[in-house]
């Protein structure tokens, strides 16, 4: 049991857009070092939830409620300052330049700590390239040319070069084959070993609970059930919904 105080805190997070709430008083937690995954179908405010967490709501969207990272309150610090502190969103689109080399696009996720001052900020380069020994392979090869499982690798690694204390990840799986999936999932969980607190955001739920230690259900805005990984995997309304072991045609 991980007892360490929340690197991630977040109460009563609710979003509106409009007339519409698109989220309501959600409360999460992640600790140092945790792999925690919200799970729930399309629509049900994932990714809402992460922007909402990130600070980078569309205009229209309205957020209330308090975001705490590492003891602060950031509910009111751009977007810019929450990175500077070290939080960092892969969005589900990865955003990666397609032209540009993919070496260069790794570089780029340390122009933060660049633009710092700090001298070693191309340090995460090599520990990268360990954990994407494709994306070393490729380092040359343009973005654009990259598979849809090496352009995930890449937006991955890209985020890692900026050393965030906390990643989240949005539907890293969407679009990808059951092979490559497995293998992407396989990485996020040996980030644990690089302290990286990481929150993720999935529709593939059997993929994301049995990597994580702690997970959350989100259905039409609400957070419906918590709990430790393994036991909501064994939650009959989880498996009837998520993981489709309960209902087989005779």
């Amino acid at each position: 049991m991980n007892d360490a105080a929340p690197i991630l805190d977040v109460n009563g997070l609710s979003v509106r857009y409009g007339k519409v709430e698109a989220l309501h008083g959600a409360a999460i937690k992640v600790r140092p070092g945790q792999i925690v995954s919200v799970i729930g179908p399309n629509g049900a405010g994932k990714s809402t939830l992460l922007n909402a967490i990130m600070g980078a709501l569309p205009t229209t969207g309205h957020a209330k409620g308090a975001v705490l990272y590492q003891g602060e309150d950031v509910s009111a610090v751009p977007v810019e300052k929450r990175v500077a502190r070290g939080m960092c969103l892969v969005p589900e689109k990865r955003e990666l330049f397609a032209s540009m080399s993919v070496e260069d696009n790794l570089v780029l996720g340390a122009y933060r700590r660049k633009r710092a001052g700090e001298r070693n900020f191309l340090d995460q380069l090599e520990p990268v390239f360990a954990l994407f020994p494709r994306l070393k392979e490729r380092r040359k090869q343009a973005a654009g040319t990259l598979s849809g499982g090496e352009r995930q690798m890449l937006a991955v690694g890209r985020a890692l070069m900026g050393k965030p204390d906390l990643l989240m990840l949005d539907e890293p799986s969407l679009g990808l084959a059951p092979l490559i999936v497995k293998e992407i999932f396989h990485i996020i969980s040996a980030l644990r070993q690089t302290g990286v607190a990481t929150l993720l955001i999935e529709q593939n739920a059997r993929a994301a609970l049995q990597i994580s230690d702690y997970g959350y259900v989100l259905e039409t805005g609400e957070l419906a059930l918590e709990g430790p990984a393994a036991d909501l995997a064994q939650n009959p309304r989880v498996i009837e919904t998520y993981l489709g072991l309960a209902k087989k045609v005779a």
